[in-house]
């Protein structure tokens, strides 16, 4: 047996996490599973993540890390549309299953929830900053708008969707509102500070 080190023991976890969060999500994730399924033992685990909640956080984030190509179709609106139709099928997908999981969980964990405030902390503002900087530029909206809570509004409400109507899918005709009623006219509505 060929002992395994660094980065390729790492990796071998990470797996193992997801796979185990895939089949039984967060509350039926286990150290002593992971470590079996991985081929190592929970000291290696422990080396690297200090509990189960970082763990689960770091698996969710490998599996959920993707090179995403940011839609430019020379409109706020059907960039904005698009953006959160993908956000909407990767969460409705079995890593949004885990997202879920690690979400329903967090009220009863306080390291899983420090862990998803630590990680999660911007909801994705630089995609949505970017998409919002192009309508600046093209003079679809104030530079106002600028602002990572504005920004991150779309993802903000898809998320509300999900956890208060546990809901597996949102509807398209809901994404759409989210982004005609709520999101443009909040954009489009910023104005200067006054001081």
């Amino acid at each position: 047996m060929i002992r395994r080190r660094g980065a390729e023991v790492e990796q071998a976890i990470l797996q193992a996490a997801a796979d185990e969060l895939i089949e039984s999500g967060y509350p039926g994730l286990a150290m002593d599973k992971v470590a079996a399924r991985a081929g190592t033992n929970k000291n290696a685990i422990y080396r690297r993540w200090p509990n189960r909640a970082a763990l689960a956080v770091a698996a969710y984030q490998q599996l959920a890390r993707t090179n995403v190509q940011l839609p430019d179709t020379g409109r706020l609106r059907d960039d904005a549309l698009e953006l959160l139709r993908r956000a909407n099928s990767t969460w409705s997908s079995p890593y949004g299953e885990i997202l879920r999981s690690l979400l329903s969980s967090i009220g009863d964990d306080p390291d899983l929830r420090a862990q998803i405030h630590e990680h999660a902390n911007d909801g994705g503002s630089d995609m949505w900053l970017t998409l919002l900087d192009r309508a600046v530029a093209r003079g679809e909206a104030p530079p106002e708008a600028l602002h990572p809570r504005v920004a991150t509004i779309p993802i903000a409400l898809l998320r509300n969707e999900y956890v208060t109507r546990g809901a597996p899918s949102v509807p398209d005709d809901v994404l759409v509102d989210i982004i005609d009623e709520v999101y443009l006219p909040l954009v489009r509505g910023r104005a200067p500070t006054r001081s």
